[in-house]
């Protein structure tokens, strides 16, 4: 229960938080984090546990998004549906790439998932007559659970707290089982885990597999929540390294780092474009600059993350205490 402490006073404070705090800015800052926090779990179990550091992960995360959009406008179904679809589909990418990818590694391997992200978005801003091309998707709003239809702000927050912590538990189970314990080997030395016995390859499709499949699911309830898909946001790099990013600054390879990084990526972020948006027209934009200095820093002073950095310091504490 003591690893888990951070886990139940982050979660915790998340689900009391809407009982007492009805604002809406606050609730919509708080779901953002909940949101890119599972998503970078997601990522997590490719790039953190078995070492497939992937920049195209908004390739799955837009199928997701487009796969509830589109049935939705199209033929009128469930996002639930959709987002069952997407799950299919993402797997199956994932499973292609990961396969045709495993023998990949490092920079190699990003590269490949960085070529297939932008040819879903070439595809997407391209077939007009399907997915509307580089207009978007707009997606109807429809009360109700089966529809994903939620106009207050508190129903959502439940609902990606749930996905948060599904996201959290399978990197726990990934920490204390036998899986988990392989994709370990593969990730810290691959050829003395081969000549142990491990099936590496089989591992790492299956890990870029599960991982896609997560992301799907987040790719969905994030296009239900905004309401719009465009092809230029949800297949682009940029939100690729968002979702890695959480988890380096967090702490990549743990299961509450992606939620740690979020918490103070989101939050940074929200508090410097609100910090300097009245600044002169000359100016605009300078807190990007500022937010991406301040990553540089914790990125040069803490690379092991936030919670490995913590976790270090704990353990020297309860070493004092106990001399």
């Amino acid at each position: 229960m003591r690893r888990h402490a951070l886990a139940l006073v982050v979660f915790g404070a998340a689900a009391l938080t809407p009982l007492v705090i009805r604002d809406g800015f606050f609730l919509d800052s708080l779901i953002l984090i909940l949101m890119w926090g599972a998503i970078s779990g997601a990522w997590n179990v490719a790039g953190g546990y078995a070492g497939q550091v992937s920049l195209g992960h908004s390739a799955f995360f837009g199928i997701g998004a487009y796969s509830a959009a589109l049935m939705a406008t199209r033929w009128n179904a469930s996002p639930w549906l959709g987002m069952l679809a997407g799950v299919v589909l993402a797997m199956g990418a994932g499973l292609v790439i990961g396969y045709l990818s495993n023998r990949l590694k490092g920079p190699y391997f990003a590269l490949a998932t960085i070529a297939f992200s932008q040819v879903l978005l070439i595809v997407a801003s391209r077939w007009r007559g399907f997915t509307a091309g580089s207009e978007g998707v707009p997606v109807p709003f429809r009360p109700g659970l089966w529809t994903l239809g939620f106009a207050s702000k508190v129903s959502w927050v439940y609902l990606v707290l749930c996905l948060a912590l599904a996201v959290y538990l399978v990197q726990v189970y990934l920490e204390h089982s036998r899986i988990g314990y392989q994709l370990a080997g593969v990730r810290e030395d691959e050829d003395a885990a081969q000549a142990l016995g491990i099936p590496s390859r089989r591992l790492k499709v299956m890990a870029v597999a599960a991982s896609a499949a997560l992301t799907s699911v987040c790719g969905t309830l994030w296009a239900q929540y905004v309401g719009f898909v465009d092809p230029f946001y949800v297949f682009s790099v940029d939100l690729s390294i968002r979702f890695a990013l959480n988890a380096i600054i967090g702490g990549i390879g743990t299961a509450m780092g992606p939620f740690i990084g979020s918490i103070l990526i989101t939050s940074l972020e929200t508090f410097l474009r609100a910090a300097f948006s009245d600044i002169r027209g000359g100016l605009v934009g300078i807190y990007l600059i500022i937010y991406g200095c301040l990553l540089i820093v914790v990125v040069r002073l803490i690379p092991q993350g936030l919670v490995g950095w913590f976790g270090q310091r704990f353990r020297v504490m309860r070493r004092y205490a106990r001399a």
